[in-house]
């Protein structure tokens, strides 16, 4: 594990094959559903995932986060069972088109993971003002999600993959994995070995959504209300109306 108490580290010294790994972890990161093999995943390979997490920005240095790891058969059930009840709900928010390819979507692998981790953020953590919230109080939130991409990212290094689970009610994972009410919910994971990740996003591949050209989303100076983002007319988010719609990440 690098400990960045060691000294000072020069800006710029990442070799071009450094690089070139990094972009290469992002680029072909990819959110892994049912692809998940038996294959177990070490401690010590773990630990490293999860100090990768450790080592995300943080508000304040607050680093509000906790990881819940879950390995017991009879808990992941329960969260599946967590899962398909709501997946049942929001497979009716979708039009009768959309709710056939919805349908034939794998959308988690919460029993064939291996490992199943809940990472959250302790709002409380670092006391009531904070360095860097005191106007916006998200930012701890927004903390815990680069958390959770930093291990992501290290997750792809190893050749694990890794699943955002999000179809489920916050008061069901609550009562499943007893957490407090002042401690947010931010990611609920699925994490394994796999043979091999789709050669792009899988609702890409799936005809679910393209991915938007950056061109159209970079603007200069302030917001050009005059852009076309996306040739698809707008649809409402059904997220905005009930908390068990899925946030499919590709």
């Amino acid at each position: 594990m690098h400990d960045s108490a060691c000294g000072p580290v020069a800006a710029a010294d990442f070799s071009a094959d450094e690089r070139a790994a990094v972009y290469k972890a992002i680029h072909t990161r990819r959110d892994v559903r049912d692809q998940f093999l038996p294959r177990p995943v070490d401690d010590e390979v773990l630990l490293r995932l999860l100090d990768a997490a450790h080592h995300a920005p943080s508000v304040g240095f607050m680093q509000p986060w906790n990881f819940i790891l879950i390995r017991d058969a009879a808990r992941k059930a329960e969260v599946h069972r967590a899962f398909t009840r709501a997946n049942a709900e929001a497979k009716a928010m979708f039009t009768d088109e959309r709710q056939a390819l919805y349908a034939s979507l794998k959308l988690e692998g919460i029993v064939k993971a291996p490992v199943n981790l809940c990472i959250t953020c302790d709002r409380t953590r670092g006391g009531d003002v904070v360095l860097g919230r005191t106007h916006n109080r998200q930012m701890d939130v927004y903390s815990t999600v680069c958390a959770v991409q930093n291990l992501w990212l290290a997750a792809r290094a190893e050749g694990i993959g890794v699943g955002w689970v999000s179809i489920y009610h916050d008061r069901d994972m609550r009562r499943i994995l007893a957490i407090p009410d002042h401690v947010e919910i931010i990611a609920y994971l699925c994490i394994g070995y796999v043979d091999q990740l789709y050669d792009q996003p899988e609702l890409q591949k799936r005809g679910w959504r393209e991915r938007l050209p950056l061109d159209q989303l970079i603007y200069e100076d302030q917001w050009n209300a005059g852009a076309e983002v996306s040739s698809d007319r707008p649809r409402p988010d059904p997220a905005a109306e009930s908390p068990a719609i899925p946030s499919i990440s590709g």
